[in-house]
């Protein structure tokens, strides 16, 4: 099923986790809404901005099942489908959480698995979510294994170029 221009329902139910433990792990309909509201006020911006490239959702929807049993909080959002985790492959991730938590609206953006001295540009993943205009908390934070710290990583720039 086509959600928009560039994503489809499977991307964002499938699972490997699901697959292997035989977890149904498919949206209905409220879930279907949510991942179009995503969709439209976050990824397809994000697409956009960094030239079309391709967007690779790494988790999406999770069903209560599925999320414990990957040993995640019974109150993540991913529940709802109002969370994605994703990266753009060759894309800094840390550019690409500055892109959004600077002109998107969301309701949480963590940079996950994040550490300042690597030179790996897509370390980690980026999670974020979307509630509504009218809700959303425009919570920043990164992780880096260990621990949340409110914000993102201070920029480090060359020649008017993101080097970290």
């Amino acid at each position: 099923m086509q959600i928009s221009k560039n994503f489809v329902l499977h991307e964002f139910e499938r699972s490997m986790v699901a697959e292997r433990k035989n977890i149904n792990n498919k949206a209905g309909s409220g879930e279907i809404k949510n991942i179009t509201e995503l969709c439209y006020n976050v990824l397809e911006k994000v697409r956009i901005k960094f030239d079309e490239k391709p967007v690779r959702i790494l988790s999406g929807l999770r069903t209560l099942e599925l999320n414990r049993a990957i040993g995640s909080s019974d109150n993540s959002q991913h529940i709802s489908a109002k969370a994605v985790d994703f990266e753009i492959p060759k894309v800094s991730n840390l550019a690409v959480a500055i892109y959004i938590s600077t002109y998107l609206s969301f309701d949480q953006l963590i940079l996950e698995y994040w550490k300042n001295d690597s030179k790996d540009i897509n370390q980690g993943w980026i999670h974020v979510s979307y509630d509504s205009e009218e809700t959303n908390r425009k919570q920043v934070l990164t992780f880096d294994g260990k621990s949340y710290t409110n914000g993102l990583p201070d920029t480090k720039w060359s020649g008017g170029q993101l080097i970290n």
